[in-house]
């Protein structure tokens, strides 16, 4: 496993490619990976950049708008092919997106439009070998957003990514897993090969309606059990990346300082839980 910078710890401050330059500075591994402006500098150039900085890419944002009418998914899916090969040429086979756990649409339509959009998704991705990650979302505030409750728990997300393809799974996020009431032993019953991405950062202890999606914690400040979070993901040899995203926490700090911190505090956690950080 090792540690990846999330534009989200940096409140979206850094730009690519200085995000790339500015991870590799700080001593991250890997780099989260801006999909618009590296596809617009090309494969040769944005692989001669990681190879430059000596690191790894972790992942890339979904760029298929699934949540609206068809035809705004379809005009975004027909770009979804040239952004999966690039994907697979700069070594990085893996998307993600996130599922809101609540609507005002009834749960079994938008279910079926859902899965019909993304086992569409997956056969393009699928050509290009690449997997995609699906995020459940666990806080309270966001499961009674709107009328109807949608899918928020590990187990329930992890069989509709199933239903969507064989390259489908989770992106696996500690603050979700811990506020959905998820288990280490969900962790290793998923398996690595389900698990296509992991979210790192910590939780403040406070009761379910005080529990405010933007505003988290950095690794090992809060009540998550992060040590056994990573001894599961251990276990199952899961082997990418934990792009350390945390909202909120560092708005007052410089990037650089973010950046830093998030991977000090992250390579503590590494250290307490006895994991090896790659």
């Amino acid at each position: 496993m090792f540690l990846s910078l999330n534009s989200v710890l940096l409140q979206g401050r850094v730009h690519w490619p200085e995000f790339a330059r500015l991870a590799a500075q700080i001593g991250f591994p890997g780099t989260d990976i801006m999909l618009r402006p590296a596809i617009e500098a090309g494969v040769s150039a944005t692989k001669d950049l990681l190879a430059g900085l000596k690191i790894r890419p972790a992942v890339i944002d979904f760029p298929v708008e699934f949540r609206q009418d068809d035809a705004t998914f379809h005009a975004s899916l027909s770009q979804l092919d040239a952004a999966a090969q690039f994907a697979a040429a700069i070594h990085c086979p893996r998307m993600i997106t996130y599922i809101m756990p609540s609507s005002d649409t009834p749960t079994d339509e938008l279910r079926q439009t859902y899965k019909q959009r993304f086992r569409e998704s997956a056969r393009i991705l699928a050509r290009s070998n690449v997997r995609l990650g699906l995020e459940f979302l666990g806080p309270l505030e966001l499961r009674k957003a709107h009328k109807y409750e949608f899918i928020w728990r590990m187990n329930d997300m992890l069989a509709f990514a199933r239903e969507c393809g064989p390259n489908v799974g989770l992106l696996l996020d500690s603050w979700h897993w811990h506020h959905a009431g998820a288990t280490t032993e969900d962790i290793i019953a998923a398996g690595r090969d389900r698990i296509v991405h992991v979210h790192f950062n910590d939780s403040p202890n406070l009761p379910p309606a005080q529990i405010h999606d933007n505003q988290r914690l950095l690794p090992g400040e809060g009540v998550i059990n992060l040590t056994g979070f990573l001894q599961a993901l251990q276990s199952v040899h899961y082997n990418d990346a934990l792009s350390v995203e945390v909202f909120g926490r560092t708005k007052d700090m410089t990037p650089e300082a973010a950046a830093k911190a998030g991977l000090a505090r992250s390579l503590a956690v590494f250290r307490k839980a006895g994991v090896p950080e790659g």
